[in-house]
């Protein structure tokens, strides 16, 4: 499972399908994917979406590249589906997210990093689950 994922981590931006990523976990697809949830607490798929929503959060920032640019270097294939993902995750649209935002100026840094970094879809935050 850890093979599998480190290759997520690093071939996000490429096409990645449950079969290859099953290869290198040496189990079956059926089996993968439940192995992979079980260890890690999410679907491949959805592991896969929140890495490539990550790094366009990172472009998206630090970056003067399009919306349409970040979306297909971080591997969605149509900017819608990357617009819909990126809003469920995040919470707000990439453009959105692109613009200012106040809270980095009031808090020390590794607050804001761990505030806005994207959690699994569906899962409440710590203060909910207390």
């Amino acid at each position: 499972m850890l093979r599998a994922r480190d290759a997520m981590d690093r071939d996000f931006a490429w096409p990645l399908d449950i079969g290859s990523l099953a290869a290198i976990a040496c189990v079956s697809e059926s089996t993968f994917i439940r192995a992979f949830k079980a260890t890690f607490g999410e679907t491949p798929h959805r592991y896969l979406q929140r890495r490539r929503v990550e790094r366009a959060m990172y472009l998206l920032r630090t970056t003067d590249r399009s919306v349409t640019d970040v979306c297909m270097s971080c591997g969605f294939a149509s900017l819608g589906t990357f617009s819909r993902t990126f809003s469920e995750i995040v919470g707000v649209s990439p453009s959105e997210f692109r613009g200012p935002d106040e809270r980095a100026v009031r808090v020390p840094s590794c607050f804001y990093r761990s505030w806005t970094r994207p959690s699994s879809f569906g899962e409440a935050p710590a203060a909910a689950r207390s």
